[in-house]
């Protein structure tokens, strides 16, 4: 009898042993392991979205000059983090280990970047946690990948999948969160990588429902623009003209960044420090102007439903846009891709006041996928991922505008590492 378990146990690891082979179109044991990694990036994400919550929550009492000390300790505490227990990188490192490292990330630097980007999102910072959670789901993949002996393409895709999952649960949109995963990658050839179109799409589609139980998340858009009715042909011409405004704006965004990397890299400080500069800047903006704190999921509906001046708008959008470009320099965690939609609601706002005759909720909409596009390069993703979050029912303008910030975006991309 003991002979035959052992033989029985060897047979079995043997089996578990070999690589799986990558076969998309046939249900087999790959779908189980894309499900399997949808399943625990949906649980990650949900875990991490409970947890800021909750701490955002705790840090929202403070209010008015109380926000400027803060935002301060929180940065100290977010350099801190990754002084001591290592620098995560950013979205410029994943795309990097995806193109170049045979999409290989490392798992080791998931508690910094977990720690650091919850102090910097929960306190007030202007990035999301779509680069956080991003990070943790594709490593995760990756560690599968390695657990079950895989090598190349087939490795590359797991990551991605990963990736996938994680951008799925914060936009709850499966189809835009797997397809930003592999756009974002190069923004030339949005189809280099089809092999991974198959894992994300599963590994989207399981983190969806898995995040959807944990967080109790309803199905329908989380920015309410459905009230937008087609007039004509002439609205994808103006489309393109919102658009155009938008892409400056972008232009103005990537320039503020590029001159705050000089003044943050001009003399080398210790990452706690800037992080603490960035934190005392990030406080004062917030303190004059409450609405650029946070990355923006709430604080774009009450732009929304605000009925505010346009010096108001004009000054949001400005500081708003000086904010982010602080929290990416100054070495605070997160993702710049809701914040850059807030970004475009403000001048598409604005816009509507200078212009009372144009559609409001089609200069809106444009200009958040001008801005996005040209910053991301990512037209089709976000063409998808806007008429989800929004409910906007019209694809095709949201294209145009998008098409049209990717084409008019500068020739080095913003993420340095999607260059050829």
């Amino acid at each position: 009898m003991k002979l035959k378990r052992r033989r029985k146990l060897i047979t079995y690891l043997n089996i578990l042993d070999q690589p799986i082979r990558f076969n998309p179109f046939v249900f087999s044991r790959t779908f189980l392991l894309w499900a399997f990694l949808g399943l625990l990036g949906g649980l990650i994400a949900g875990l991490y979205w409970i947890v800021l919550e909750f701490l955002t929550h705790k840090m929202a009492f403070f209010t008015g000059w109380q926000v400027i000390p803060l935002m301060s300790i929180a940065g100290l505490l977010a350099g801190l983090v990754i002084h001591f227990i290592g620098d995560p990188g950013e979205i410029h490192l994943i795309v990097n280990n995806i193109r170049f490292n045979k999409g290989k990330l490392d798992p080791k630097n998931n508690p910094s970047m977990i720690l650091s980007s919850l102090l910097c999102v929960a306190s007030g910072g202007s990035l999301g946690p779509e680069a956080p959670l991003v990070q943790v789901t594709g490593s995760t993949g990756s560690w599968l990948g390695k657990i079950f002996r895989l090598k190349g393409e087939e490795l590359r895709s797991l990551s991605i999948a990963g990736m996938a999952s994680g951008f799925t649960a914060l936009f709850g949109a499966p189809l835009g969160g797997s397809l930003f995963s592999l756009e974002i990658l190069h923004h030339k050839h949005a189809v280099e990588y089809y092999k991974a179109i198959i894992p994300a799409l599963v590994a989207s589609s399981f983190s969806y429902v898995v995040f959807a139980l944990v967080i109790h998340l309803g199905i329908g858009p989380i920015w309410n623009l459905s009230e937008y009715e087609y007039s004509g042909v002439f609205d994808f011409l103006y489309a393109v003209i919102f658009a155009v405004g938008g892409t400056l704006v972008a232009w103005g965004f990537i320039y503020c960044t590029k001159f705050f990397k000089l003044i943050f890299e001009k003399r080398p400080i210790p990452i706690y420090l800037k992080t603490l500069i960035g934190g005392l800047l990030l406080g004062i903006i917030a303190y004059y102007f409450p609405l650029t704190r946070y990355f923006g999921h709430h604080e774009i509906n009450e732009l929304l439903t605000q009925d505010l001046s346009l010096n108001a708008l004009v000054a949001i959008l400005v500081f708003k846009i000086v904010a982010i470009a602080i929290t990416v320099t100054s070495g605070w965690r997160g993702g710049f891709i809701i914040p850059l939609f807030f970004v475009g609601v403000s001048l598409g706002l604005i816009l509507s006041i200078l212009f009372p005759s144009i559609n409001p909720i089609l200069a809106i909409i444009s200009c958040m996928a001008a801005i996005n596009a040209c910053v991301t390069r990512t037209p089709m993703s976000t063409t998808i991922l806007l008429a989800t979050l929004t409910g906007f029912g019209y694809f095709i303008p949201i294209l145009f505008a998008s098409l049209t910030g990717y084409f008019l975006a500068p020739k080095i991309p913003f993420i340095g590492s999607q260059m050829e």
